[in-house]
């Protein structure tokens, strides 16, 4: 569960630490006083998108930090590598003004994205969008899955259909005009012509290059290497230097033993001067097979600027020439022999599509059989919420396979004695709509494991027994998990287990906001607020304290 929320520079709130405790938490105050910053709050640090408008005016950044106690199970942990502590699990998130933000997880950073997948095993946030989700009818499907819990099922179907849609995506992209057909199978069979009769060879083009620089610079070369022979060769007027070094050897050699330092000069002086002579005869033998002939550069140059312009066409280099080449070949075969091609995939197509339609029976089998099982929740807990005369039922449709299966789904209502089945937009009422919303969501809750439930202002347009009816229902949550609840109604904030009044002040030319936990007597102050507005009386103030006394008793 949430039990430590650390709110810095966030809005109106300039600091705040909140102790939330296990069971039914409410938070009440003035509408503009921070109720739903603290939500904001709370969002960040699962993980939601944030802007850096939220960071207090006058703050370079704005900071959450939350505790939750234990931690959820360790996978999460061991995928992204995090140090785990199964009793308690600490997350931080700053926005800073240029947009950064840094998000920590037991003092290690993570992405944004990594921590949202951890916010989704944490808490569930319930707010009034969330009818507008009910009322659009594409989402129904996923919330019938939600309660099934048949992925098992559903990962059959989608590998069935994207089998099935590999094959025909391969049929349409064989199934070409003949017309078209024929201009590619000209185009192709030029293509693979004109590289068969280059004869290409890995590397060619980097041999020619090299072979080009030398024929380009030969007379220099020739120059060079004639005076380095010379150098080390010597001529009529002077030893080379081989001839000298092995003259320092030979000299050498005769006094070597009359001291070790002797010995290894002329060691020395012997390996330098067989490498002088062995570095003499190979630059001779690279004079010796220097030649040049202006007809093979030009040969070369011509060979080149055939490389070039295939390389131009085909690819950066001959190994992707090459590759190209064998793309056409077997491309040009395909198109050669694609009615063959084509006739075997539609004889495959047939056994994916019998294995497909096969897949979507069992699926949608399973969604029937839940579509009773919610039909009966969702009813018994729309008359635990004082709407006993609802009609509330799963319309199915069969359609053409599709990614999510074969079935079209819509939730369909009356909320009235003797009205017929209407899509919910068109029959519930804020206050209806919003009981079955916190239904729905009561009975989903039942099927995930996350611990924290967070309801957002849901009771809008909910009053008298019916607002006593929600507050009960949300209690009976509570009891399994923790909740959260803003709200505007007494009903509610009156059977919570732990109060949170969100009072805004200004002072100093500032506007801050603080979050104080209620007493007994600071409750019914804040009961008697909501009940009777700015106008506190001796009445209120006594409605109000029987509102938290009969709470003891149910």
């Amino acid at each position: 569960m949430l039990s430590v929320l650390h709110i810095e520079n966030i809005a109106v709130i300039e600091q705040a630490d909140i102790r939330f405790d296990a069971g039914f938490n409410v938070l009440t105050g003035e509408t503009g006083a921070g109720k739903s910053i603290v939500i904001d709050a709370i969002s960040a640090i699962l993980g939601e998108r944030t802007y850096r408008d939220v960071i207090r005016t006058g703050s370079s950044r704005a900071s959450v930090s939350a505790v939750f106690t234990p931690a959820p199970g360790p996978d999460w942990f061991a995928e992204n590598q995090i140090d785990y502590d199964p009793d308690e699990l600490l997350v931080q998130r700053d926005i800073f003004l240029d947009g950064k933000n840094v998000c920590r997880v037991n003092g290690k950073p993570v992405t944004v994205a990594m921590l949202k997948k951890l916010g989704a095993l944490l808490v569930s946030i319930h707010g009034q969008h969330d009818s507008q989700q009910l009322f659009d009818e594409a989402n129904h499907l996923t919330f019938l899955d939600l309660f099934a819990q048949n992925e098992p099922q559903r990962l059959r179907y989608a590998e069935a259909f994207d089998a099935a849609q590999r094959v025909r995506r391969e049929i349409d992209r064989l199934s070409m005009d003949e017309g078209e057909k024929l201009r590619l199978q000209q185009t192709l069979s030029d293509q693979i012509a004109e590289i068969e009769r280059a004869e290409l060879t890995c590397g060619e083009d980097e041999a020619l290059e090299t072979r080009r620089k030398t024929l380009q610079n030969a007379e220099k070369l020739t120059i060079a290497l004639q005076n380095a022979v010379g150098a080390l060769y010597g001529d009529e007027s002077s030893d080379g230097a081989a001839g000298l070094i092995s003259e320092a050897a030979h000299v050498l050699s005769r006094v070597s033993r009359y001291s070790d330092e002797l010995a290894e000069a002329s060691r020395k002086v012997e390996e330098l001067s067989y490498a002088a002579q062995d570095a003499a005869d190979e630059l001779r033998a690279m004079l010796d097979d220097l030649t040049y002939s202006g007809e093979e550069l030009e040969q070369i140059e011509s060979r080149l600027d055939t490389l070039h312009k295939l390389k131009r066409k085909y690819g950066a280099t001959l190994e992707d020439v090459l590759a190209f080449y064998e793309r056409a070949k077997a491309q040009l075969d395909e198109i050669e022999f694609s009615s063959d091609r084509i006739a075997r995939l539609q004889e495959q197509l047939k056994t994916l599509d019998a294995e497909l339609q096969e897949q979507a029976q069992a699926l949608r089998k399973t969604r029937l059989e839940t579509a009773e099982r919610l039909q009966a929740r969702i009813r018994d807990e729309l008359t635990q919420l004082d709407m006993p005369k609802i009609q509330f039922i799963c319309q199915f449709e069969e359609i053409a396979p599709a990614a999510t299966g074969a079935d079209l789904v819509r939730f369909l209502m009356s909320a009235n004695v003797g009205e017929s089945l209407k899509p919910m937009s068109k029959v519930a009422s804020g206050g209806e709509l919003a009981r079955i919303m916190l239904a729905m969501k009561n009975v989903l809750a039942e099927q995930d494991a996350v611990p924290t439930l967070i309801f957002d202002e849901v009771d809008a347009g909910v009053s008298g027994r019916a607002a006593q009816k929600v507050a009960e229902k949300l209690r009976a949550v509570s009891r399994g998990k923790q909740v959260l609840c803003v709200t505007h109604l007494p009903q509610i904030a009156a059977l919570a287990d732990t109060h949170f009044l969100i009072e805004k002040t200004a002072h100093g030319g500032r506007t801050y906001t603080a979050v104080t936990p209620l007493d007994f007597e600071g409750r019914t102050h804040e009961l008697a607020r909501i009940i009777g507005g700015a106008s506190i009386t001796p009445t209120t103030l006594e409605s109000a304290a029987e509102m938290l006394r009969a709470r003891v008793m149910q």
